[in-house]
C-alpha cells in the first residue's frame, strides 16, 4: 500500500530569514510520519511568500497539507486569505473546535483566523503559529483524519 503524503508548510519570515528557530514544523511532521505519512522536513516561507508556496505544493496533490504561522492579525499575516484562495470547499468545523480548544488555554486562541478545507482531494488545514495552537490542531484531527481521507477518496459518508 503507498503510503499517504503530507507537505507541512511553516509561514514565517523570521523563520525564513533565520533570525528565528522553527519551532511548530518538527512537531507536525513528527506527527505526520507517527500515523504513517510520507511527509519531508517542513518547508519554511516568509509570509509574502505563502500564496506562491500554497500553490506550488497543491501542485503536488498530497493528502494532506498542513500550514502553520501566519494566523494572525500582524499586517504581514496572509496564510487564511492565501489558503482560501485556493479551497473548493471549507471545513468550518475544524477551526471552530481548535479555536474551543484552545481557548481553554488562552483568551488568544480567538484571535487566529485560519481556515480549513479541501483542495482537490487534498485537505488543507492552517494551524497557528504556537507549538499549543499546533498540538490543538492535531489533536482536532487526530480523531477524524482517517475517516476524512477515506470520504475524499470516494469510500462514502460512512466509511469507518
Amino acid at each position: 500500500m503507498t503510503p499517504r503524503t503530507a507537505v507541512v508548510l511553516v509561514v514565517s519570515t523570521r523563520a525564513a530569514a533565520g533570525v528565528h528557530a522553527d519551532e511548530t514544523g518538527p512537531i507536525i511532521r513528527d506527527w505526520l510520519i507517527a500515523r504513517g505519512f510520507a511527509a519531508q522536513d517542513p518547508v519554511v516561507v516568509a509570509d509574502a511568500e505563502v500564496a506562491d508556496a500554497l500553490a506550488a505544493a497543491l501542485r503536488e496533490a498530497p493528502d494532506l497539507l498542513l500550514t502553520t504561522g501566519g494566523t494572525g492579525l500582524s499586517p504581514d499575516d496572509r496564510t487564511p486569505e492565501a489558503t482560501a484562495a485556493q479551497l473548493d470547499r471549507e471545513i468550518p468545523g475544524l477551526m471552530e473546535e481548535l479555536r474551543r480548544r484552545g481557548l481553554a488555554a488562552t483568551p488568544m486562541a480567538l484571535l487566529t483566523r485560519g481556515v480549513a478545507g479541501v483542495a482537490g482531494r487534498t485537505v488543507v488545514m492552517n494551524l497557528p503559529g504556537s507549538r499549543g495552537g499546533v498540538r490543538d490542531g492535531l489533536a482536532v484531527l487526530d480523531p477524524i483524519l482517517d475517516h476524512l481521507l477515506a470520504q475524499l477518496g470516494g469510500a462514502g459518508d460512512h466509511a469507518l
